[in-house]
């Protein structure tokens, strides 16, 4: 989708300097993906508009093998703002837009058979029955020809209310290979009894892993990390840098898992360098502009040097 962000804090009302560019979490996924030298597809549908050119343009500027369908609709839409302090506004306009009308004849059956991991959100499903079938689709195509499946629970409150996505993403995690969930995220998903204390992230992980997935990660923001992967506990603690914007963490610290986990690299690998783009992408503005390429990541380990000479 597109992004448009208020430049300066305060009300939108009194905004006059804008910028413009895309967003979305699976785009930013494969945008991650790709800057840290793994192969990367998306595909989805976009608007025959100005929006959706600079998607597909952006897409395929970052090397992402990019099947887009052109819709009639227009390309959603969203809009950033900072009203005050550190503290973003977002507001989506997505109902009716081409991502909207996603359906299952839309999946390229072939690409996800011969994929090494599926990667889908609980964005996706709230759009509208037909995205969401489209999203379970490839995902059991993924699953019977064994490729793995990851999700992102990426709960929007803005998209649907809480007792409707409940159901459909814990139906999504049982599906999954590999879950990242925040922890209202995987509270959201287990129900109203996670466990004998369902603030701590690590028994969060453990309730998420007993669905079915092998790899369990709870993205903590600045606690880090904690994750059950293949039955063993991890904790990676979050990275000290300056916050410019947060949107767009999330998906930076997929981008990172995933990236190394299609390099056969082991878990506490995958997580620190998760926590590293993570890191990384919070020091610029934008969705996907600060996703860090491979050589940007020993950045941040020289804070002592402020100049790369």
């Amino acid at each position: 989708m597109g992004l448009v962000s208020a430049l300066d804090t305060g009300p939108l009302e009194f905004a006059r300097a804008f910028g413009y560019g895309i967003g979305g979490a699976e785009s930013n996924v494969a945008i991650g993906v790709s800057r840290l030298g793994a192969e990367a597809a998306w595909f989805g549908r976009i608007g025959s508009d100005a929006t959706g050119d600079l998607v597909e343009r952006r897409l395929r500027a970052e090397e992402v093998r990019t099947l887009a369908i052109r819709d009639e609709g227009f390309t959603g839409m969203m809009l950033k703002h900072r009203r005050f302090g550190s503290t973003l506004q977002v507001d989506y306009h997505r109902a009716g837009s081409a991502g909207s009308r996603l359906a299952p004849a839309d999946v390229p059956v072939e690409l996800v058979r011969r994929a090494a991991i599926l990667h889908v959100t609980g964005i996706t499903p709230a759009l509208s029955e037909s995205a969401r079938a489209a999203v379970f689709h490839a995902v059991e195509l993924a699953r019977a020809a064994g490729v793995s499946v990851s999700v992102d629970v990426n709960y929007r409150s803005k998209l649907w209310r809480p007792e409707a996505a409940a159901p459909v993403l814990r139906d999504l995690v049982t599906r999954a290979d590999i879950v990242f969930a925040g922890v209202e995220e995987a509270q959201l998903v287990l129900g109203p009894n996670p466990g004998p204390n369902p603030a701590a992230a690590s028994e969060l992980a453990s309730a998420l892993a007993a669905l079915g997935p092998a790899q369990a990660v709870i993205k903590d923001g600045a606690r880090g990390c904690t994750a059950v992967i293949d039955g063993v506990a991890h904790r990676v603690p979050a990275l000290t840098v300056s916050v410019l914007d947060p949107v767009g963490a999330g998906d930076a610290f997929v981008a990172g898992y995933l990236a190394e986990s299609l390099g056969g690299r082991p878990a506490e690998t995958r997580l620190h360098t998760a926590i590293a783009a993570g890191a990384f992408a919070v020091t610029v503005p934008g969705d996907c502009e600060g996703l860090p390429r491979r050589a940007e990541l020993a950045a941040l380990a020289r804070s002592e040097e402020d100049i790369a000479r």
